[in-house]
């Protein structure tokens, strides 16, 4: 706290005590000093500020690379009439079951005779409920009695990519609880978590696979781990640039397959509501739950 000088010499304290000033003569550059002390204060008072700002965590993005959804016809289905009759599947005799694949949204259904259908290969779970319900009506139009039941979103796959290496040996001794690192069988660590219930893939280039029961799970899950990861970042090798990019070649995330993705999430949401309208209204012998 600043305080001016005055004419006699005398300058009053915090405590309201005053205190004598002995070199008078030093006074005329008693407001420069005032000033500079001015200064120095604000500075130090907007520093703190500023270093807060600056060491704001980065944004991370989520690619979501498959939700597995699995529904209930509540009917007998006779595989090898879909077989013969149905368009886009292979019926696989040895496993009893027949999958099915549509185009868009790119998903591949695995059908039993007990009517249970796993669908996997949509990216969002908007996308997931699409697929569902036209499987089921793919398989009304083929004479079959269905009912669409017992939907539910079974598991999400989600990948991220810290903007830096991790010493994922420190990381799995420091945290042996919850992580478990066997190099000789799998180059990441398996970092589970019980809330959210989710189990982590965290790999020395810095992505981290998830695992997790739905959506809301995998965000909640990537911002659990990265302050736990962040105590343990390195800079990253020539090595982790190949290995990372190579990874991201094989998942296909590149800034257009993103951008795709976004579009055709919010094309699938405006889609929805028409989906639901038209296959309420259509005319079909089974009744839908």
């Amino acid at each position: 706290m600043a305080t001016a000088i005055q004419k006699n010499g005398m300058k009053p304290l915090s405590n309201r005590s005053l205190n004598h000033v002995e070199n008078v003569n030093n006074l005329d550059n008693a407001d420069e000093c005032a000033e500079e002390k001015d200064d120095r204060l604000f500075e130090g008072q907007l520093q703190p500020y500023v270093d807060s700002v600056e060491q704001e965590p980065p944004e991370l993005d989520i690619v979501i690379n498959n939700v597995v959804c699995s529904f209930s016809v509540r009917c007998h289905l006779n595989l090898r009439e879909i077989a013969l009759k149905g368009s886009n599947v292979e019926y696989r005799r040895e496993n009893g079951m027949i999958t099915m694949k549509l185009r868009r949204p790119y998903t591949t259904a695995s059908i039993w005779s007990s009517g249970k259908v796993t669908c996997t290969g949509a990216t969002s779970e908007v996308q997931a409920k699409v697929a569902a319900r036209r499987f089921a009506r793919s398989l009304q139009k083929l004479g079959f009695q269905v009912r669409f039941n017992n939907y539910r979103v079974v598991n999400v796959l989600g990948t991220c990519c810290m903007p830096f290496a991790i010493k994922i040996t420190s990381f799995s001794v420091y945290h042996k609880e919850n992580a478990d690192y066997e190099p000789e069988l799998h180059p990441g660590v398996t970092y589970k978590l019980k809330e959210p219930k989710a189990t982590l893939k965290i790999f020395s280039t810095g992505s981290v696979t998830v695992t997790a029961p739905n959506v809301a799970s995998v965000q909640a899950a990537i911002e659990y781990i990265y302050p736990l990861v962040y105590e343990f970042r390195k800079e990253r090798t020539a090595e982790d640039e190949v290995a990372l990019a190579a990874k991201k070649r094989k998942l296909g995330v590149s800034k257009r397959s993103q951008q795709f993705l976004a579009e055709s999430d919010f094309l699938y949401e405006s889609m929805a509501s028409d989906v639901e309208d038209v296959l309420d209204d259509g005319a079909s012998g089974g009744s839908w739950d």
